[in-house]
């Protein structure tokens, strides 16, 4: 009758165990979350399409003495259109940092690859657009550039 028990009670514990097996994890205590969506790309639309932002509206953190970035709307102002800097084997994307009343925040994130190979050397200024909330309207342009390393392909 022992022999009994114990049989039917590792078959009921290999079953319990089977049954956990195909569920999802859940991130729990020290699990990771799950990472957010990529935010899906915005077109420049042409110059001719968008609305240029006044220069006083627009704050570069890298004032090298040159003048103000150029900085667009399009869209209603619900996006904000700028051009990045990238060369050789550099690529440029734009992200929205932070959004408030008072400004919108937009860096320009420089990617790299690491090891760095033979690249050429030229120098592009694509545009580049990112989605906001809500429509840009007298809220102020924050451009700020981030350097950041990429495995090479």
């Amino acid at each position: 009758m022992k022999r009994l028990h114990t049989t039917v009670g590792a078959g009921m514990l290999l079953l319990a165990f089977t049954a956990c097996a195909g569920q999802q994890e859940d991130v729990g205590f020290g699990g990771q979350p799950p990472a957010p969506a990529p935010a899906t790309p915005v077109e420049p639309k042409p110059e001719q399409e968008r609305t240029p932002v006044p220069d006083d509206l627009i704050k570069a953190t890298d004032q090298s003495g040159s003048a103000a970035p150029r900085v667009w709307t399009q869209d209603g102002g619900s996006v904000v259109v700028t051009n990045g800097q990238e060369g050789g084997c550099s690529k440029v994307r734009a992200e929205v940092a932070e959004q408030n009343d008072q400004q919108v925040k937009v860096v320009l994130v420089n990617e790299t690859p690491d090891p760095p190979g033979i690249c050429t050397m030229d120098l592009r200024y694509p545009p580049l657009a990112v989605q906001l909330d809500e429509p840009l309207d007298q809220r102020t342009v924050v451009l700020e550039e981030r350097e950041a390393k990429v495995p090479r392909r």
